[in-house]
């Protein structure tokens, strides 16, 4: 009997979490892959993506807030490193 591994994906995310759309674009990527069963997630905020994990941050208007993200995707199974 075969079994089945994990894929193991590695996100690395070094924009600023607001001006850019890349990081919040990352997020995303990473909330959605943290539901599928068969993903090990790894995520890595390096430079200025680091700040897009700060809690309580004042959100500019019109953007998402990237903390709450970051929270949703740890809450979610994946682990994020800084």
């Amino acid at each position: 009997m075969a079994t089945e591994r994990k894929q193991r994906i590695l996100v690395i995310l070094n924009d600023p979490p607001y001006g850019s759309e890349r990081t919040w674009n990352g997020l995303r990527l990473v909330n959605s892959l943290v539901k599928e069963a068969d993903v090990e997630l790894k995520t890595f905020l390096i430079g200025d993506a680091v700040t897009a994990a700060k809690e309580g941050q004042k959100t500019p208007q019109g953007y998402y807030n990237t903390g709450h993200m970051v929270l949703v995707a740890t809450r979610g199974g994946a682990d994020v490193g800084l």
